[in-house]
């Protein structure tokens, strides 16, 4: 029996992440005669998020790095150091212990060590993260020429262990060219883990956008391009869903005299049913690492518009087939695709279908069926 370990980190809590690597996981343990192993990193007192298959073994080393978010600077360094050894020192004694065929790490802290740990497994990195925006330093307390030159000599060091691994998978054909350094690089999109039943039906007066509440998902921007959207279609309204601080958002809108038209919520427990109120998704992020909320909107049968923002949003929409892509960061270019839309009910539903089309081949038996091939060929060779 092939036995694969995923070091996955936590599954305490929702993440965009978190989400696709259980449904993985859960896929190889119900589909597969393989053993399925799981190593984390976080909170063994809390139960996980995710319901997982009860044939997946599961490991915590209780070593807690979401402390370090709360830590100064300096502390947080220290701690890191610390937890970071012992981290290398369970995790060597684990694999070595297990001896799997397989060890695939999310990039994360254990990248650093893991090509060193001589258990015999093939080792394969998944990355979640472009390129453009991972490991990039930006400190306000550095001046630009240090935080460019920390950035370098990061990212190189992770460049070197990424070019150690049997298999580094990336999720777009986009982030696949930033990373032309690299000869073992492989492309596998991230998988849609529930196909929805609910379906839009695109007559409803209502835009919708979901996602945290942070500079990297640039509601900031779509709230700006709505006070251009909203004296030309007074009676659509735009609704934002997503975690963290959405009042400073709807008091964003507010300001802009935009309160009767933009409701910024909180977390829905549908969101596909939130979608199938709608009539057109807007994703208005500064960058990403993938885009799956796109596949999701798409799947529920929406026509997407999108900043073609680094990386993902490209590989997912084909412009004004199944939606539409404008200049990064453009609010004017943006709100102009959002009207264009209202205004023309054929395009409308013509993109929406195919986008509903174009989401099939995100289902996840196709995704992991690309999983599964190259697991059997990299144990193969």
């Amino acid at each position: 029996m092939k036995k694969i370990v995923y070091i996955v980190g936590g599954l305490y809590q929702p993440s965009g992440m978190g989400q696709v690597l259980s449904c993985k996981v859960n896929y190889l343990a119900e589909h597969t005669d393989w053993q399925i192993y799981v190593v984390l990193t976080e909170r063994p007192d809390l139960p996980f998020y995710y319901k997982m298959e009860p044939n997946i073994e599961y490991v915590n080393f209780d070593i807690n790095f979401d402390d370090l978010d709360t830590m100064p600077t300096l502390k947080k360094m220290r701690a890191f150091r610390k937890k970071q050894a012992v981290y290398k020192k369970k995790l060597t004694s684990y694999l070595m212990e297990v001896k799997p065929d397989i060890t695939v790490s999310a990039v994360r802290r254990e990248i650093n060590f893991i090509n060193d740990i001589q258990d015999g497994s093939h080792k394969i990195g998944e990355i979640h993260f472009a390129k453009p925006d991972y490991r990039k330093v930006n400190k306000p307390y550095f001046p630009s020429f240090i935080n460019r030159w920390i950035t370098a000599k990061w990212q190189g060091l992770l460049i070197k262990q990424l070019a150690r691994l049997d298999k580094f998978v990336v999720l777009t054909e986009e982030d696949f060219g930033y990373w032309s350094m690299l000869s073992n690089k492989v492309v596998i999109p991230n998988p849609l883990a529930i196909y929805p039943t609910q379906q839009a039906d695109w007559n409803n007066k209502a835009v919708i956008s979901v996602g945290r509440y942070d500079t990297q998902k640039g509601f900031d921007m779509l709230i700006k391009a709505w006070a251009q959207v909203a004296p030309k279609h007074p009676d659509w309204k735009l609704k934002i869903f997503g975690p963290g601080n959405n009042i400073l958002y709807q008091q964003q809108a507010e300001g802009l005299g935009l309160k009767p038209v933009v409701q910024c919520m909180g977390v829905s427990d549908n969101v596909f049913g939130e979608m199938a109120k709608a009539s057109v998704y807007v994703l208005s992020s500064r960058y990403e690492g993938f885009g799956l909320v796109l596949i999701e909107a798409m799947a529920v049968g929406l026509p997407c518009v999108s900043f073609d923002c680094p990386a993902g949003p490209k590989d997912i929409i084909t412009d004004h087939i199944d939606g539409i892509l404008v200049e990064r960061n453009n609010v004017d270019k943006l709100a102009e695709a959002i009207c264009f839309l209202i205004e023309h009910d054929k395009e409308r539903q013509e993109y929406a279908t195919q986008a509903k089309v174009s989401s099939e081949r995100y289902r996840l038996e196709n995704i992991m069926q690309k999983w599964i091939a190259l697991f059997e060929n990299v144990i193969r060779e």
